[in-house]
């Protein structure tokens, strides 16, 4: 009797019906505890939405579900990817989206392989990158660092032309307001072209991969105007936007099912298939203008669409209407259940610029690396290392799930360690001849270890399992918890006590032949690095902690590594970047200044080690201010340095090295955190903004009782915050 669920019923199907029925029920749950929020988080939000204004290459905004994202212009869609490109790139991707070119040479990964001892006295077989780039290896190595490769899924705009028929330059738009509303996820982007006023609203639906947008402007009635649907094949470049605009023989783009009111598209790219379902409302045109080539047009005013990309054939049914309300309900429930930051009522004319950084790191990492495995480090809106994962990012792309109250978005990537990853890390454990599992460092969908000379040779992405575990555990400690992680937990730890090494002369275990997280410092380097032998402490005992919480014995092999394991090497009271391997020269001296200050990583990122002195750590910190090179730095570093500060009790310092003016810190007015010309944005950067924030509001295990312990107790950062988690 209901007329409102009267008009439900009628314009949807009982599967859409049934998805409403549960997010209307998840609303009325937010509301019944919202009574306890005494932060407006719709105000916190909505004062840090991005606005455009100009034309910017670096500008552009994106609307994403995590698990997929399409990046837009200032026209709200895809329309000039070529203006772009060498910027923060137009792009549609999906966790599922990935291609691989023909083995036409039939290339093995065996064919990877080298025997090399590391350092550590284990020569084993490790996939490397070979030098001479006229063998077989050399090749093999190559096909196997670029396939898989992530696809750009397609490029939907809109053609804009001039009376003539001539397509408006991007430059020639006027009257650019474009909004990103974090609140609801939706872009509303005006311009005006030729005088021609136009408005595109875009969202992304919230659990498929699809967009949807709604186009009003006179120039669509005047035929000036129409979207366009335009699809390529992948680059399978390291870094860039995943377009070879060219290769148009190489793949199929054709028309499979069409109505009046629907499209299929049927995408073939070697043995890729997958699929564009579109959909619009009322009288509109559909039909293929060129090879990869199709456009929507109609003679309304008003223009509105979804396009599905999926991997199987879909029909899709959804209006803009349908996807603009899923969108809405998503973005409420994410600000409302997860934790919040309010910087409003601080007087250090510095607040508002970190929470404007904080509240948009909250909606890049939700809207692009809510994966079903660890994101790249680019998320979803280019290829970067040709669109793989490096799991040592794994940490700071992932805690701050966990530390803003949302646990169950960082077990979907546990999922894929225990489902996917566990059976070929266990492979190469065996095959270098460990004991357990050993984590990959760049890796695909299905766990493939890409050759690198550097990142097979890191270990430091090791413990990240246990304390990823660790923290699902302190957001459910049951017993079911144990069950689902305890098994790759103890495993995870069994790699890491056979690869430490004990040294007869000093009776203490060591850390060799790795890389360290420091890259700089190869394994030919050094050795006992600081950040790694403080992390191999930590794993070990927080594994002897899941093996009692199990009802088993402790390992005693583990519990005399962790009794004898080396301390932070030293000299003058300054910890170092690890022991040298060959005599020291000024080379070795001028890497100890540059990259990762990993030496604070083993006190800022962990819970204290007593493998150092917080005093010399203070000393260690002072020094790095003084004499790192800062420009080789990468964005999670700073992240890095507050935790330090905060942890060493020097909250100003905390404040200082999060806002540090260091290019490598810049955040773009799209919250994006900004490198170099060749890396434009780099999630691991916001992912460490908010695992700082959140330790200085929340504090961390064995904190001082105050207030939000890593800011300064001036009187200056009255910060509050709602819904954080301590750090471990």
């Amino acid at each position: 009797k209901n007329s409102y669920f009267r008009k439900i019923i009628e314009r949807t199907n009982m599967k859409r019906l049934g998805t409403m029925i549960i997010a209307t029920v998840i609303a009325s749950v937010i509301a019944s505890v919202a009574y306890a929020q005494t932060i407006n988080r719709q105000k916190v939000v909505t004062r840090n939405n991005p606005v455009v204004t100009k034309v910017d290459s670096l500008g552009s905004l994106t609307v994403g579900s995590g698990s997929f994202a399409t990046t837009v212009d200032v026209t709200g869609l895809q329309s000039y990817p070529e203006y772009y490109r060498h910027g923060i790139p137009l792009c549609a991707m999906a966790d599922w989206g990935w291609h691989t070119a023909p083995n036409v040479n039939h290339y093995k990964a065996e064919e990877t392989l080298i025997d090399i001892d590391p350092g550590n006295g284990r020569k084993a077989p490790y996939a490397l990158q070979f030098k001479d780039n006229k063998s077989r290896q050399y090749a093999a190595s190559e096909y196997f660092r670029i396939n898989p490769h992530r696809l750009n899924l397609g490029t939907i705009g809109l053609e804009i032309t001039d009376e003539n028929k001539k397509i408006i330059p991007i430059k020639k738009l006027t009257d650019i307001h474009q909004q990103l509303d974090m609140w609801t996820g939706a872009i509303t982007s005006h311009f005006s072209a030729d005088g021609e006023q136009t408005k595109v609203i875009t969202v992304c639906h919230p659990t498929e991969s699809c967009i949807a947008s709604k186009i009003t402007s006179s120039l669509l009635k005047k035929g000036r105007m129409k979207a366009i649907f335009r699809f390529s094949y992948p680059s399978m470049k390291a870094v860039d936007d995943g377009n070879d605009w060219e290769a148009q023989d190489k793949h199929i783009t054709k028309i499979i099912d069409q109505t009046r009111n629907s499209v299929i598209l049927e995408r073939i790219l070697d043995s890729t298939l997958y699929y564009i379902s579109i959909s619009w409302q009322g009288n509109a045109e559909f039909k293929e203008t060129a090879r990869h080539h199709f456009s929507l047009s109609t003679k309304d005013k008003s223009l509105s669409f979804c396009c599905q990309y999926s991997e199987t054939k879909t029909q899709n049914a959804e209006d803009f209407a349908y996807v603009m309300e899923q969108s809405e309900q998503h973005w409420k429930n994410y600000w409302q259940q997860g934790g919040i930051v309010d910087f409003s009522g601080c007087k250090d004319p510095r607040a508002k610029e970190l929470e404007r950084r904080v509240v948009i790191s909250q909606y890049l990492t939700e809207a692009q690396c809510a994966n079903n495995m660890p994101p790249q480090e680019s998320g979803l809106t280019l290829n970067t290392w040709y669109g793989r994962s490096h799991l040592e990012m794994a940490w700071f792309h992932l805690l701050d799930f966990a530390l803003f109250n949302h646990p169950e978005t960082m077990a979907k990537s546990l999922d894929w360690y225990n489902n996917t990853a566990y059976s070929k890390a266990r492979a190469i454990a065996q095959r270098q001849g460990y004991e357990g599992i050993r984590w990959m460092k760049m890796t695909d969908p299905w766990a493939g270890e890409a050759p690198s000379s550097v990142g097979s040779l890191l270990i430091w992405q090791q413990p990240h399992y246990i304390y990823l575990a660790e923290e699902m555990y302190r957001a459910h400690p049951d017993n079911s918890t144990l069950e689902k992680y305890g098994k790759l937990v103890d495993e995870t730890a069994q790699m890491m006590a056979d690869f430490a090494s004990y040294d007869s002369i000093s009776h203490q275990y060591q850390i060799k032949g790795a890389t360290a997280m420091q890259e700089s410092m190869s394994h030919n380097d050094a050795y006992n690095q600081p950040f790694e032998l403080a992390y191999w402490r930590y794993g070990l005992s927080v594994a002897q902690k899941w093996r009692e919480r199990r009802g088993l014995p402790r390992i005693d092999k583990w519990d005399d590594i962790i009794g004898h394991l080396s301390l932070l090497p030293e000299n003058d009271s300054i910890y170092l970047a690890g022991i040298n391997v060959k005599p020291v020269s000024n080379e070795y001296l001028l890497k100890c200044r540059s990259d990762h200050p990993a030496v604070l990583a083993a006190c800022g990122m962990l819970p204290h080690q007593p493998l150092y002195k917080d005093e010399k750590m203070k000393t260690t910190y002072d020094w790095i201010i003084k004499n790192w090179d800062f420009s080789t730095m990468w964005g999670w570093d700073f992240g890095v340095l507050a935790m330090t500060a905060a942890r060493l009790g020097e909250p100003a310092k905390a404040v200082d090295a999060l806002l540090m003016k260091v290019q490598k810190n810049t955040y773009l007015n799209n919250g994006h955190n900004y490198q170099d010309a060749r890396l434009k944005l780099y999630l691991p950067g916001n992912g460490s903004l908010l695992d700082a924030i959140a330790m200085m509001c929340a504090g961390w295990d064995g904190c001082p009782n105050m207030q939000n312990p890593g800011f300064p107790q001036d009187g200056n950062w009255n910060v509050k915050w709602e819904g954080l988690k301590k750090m471990q």
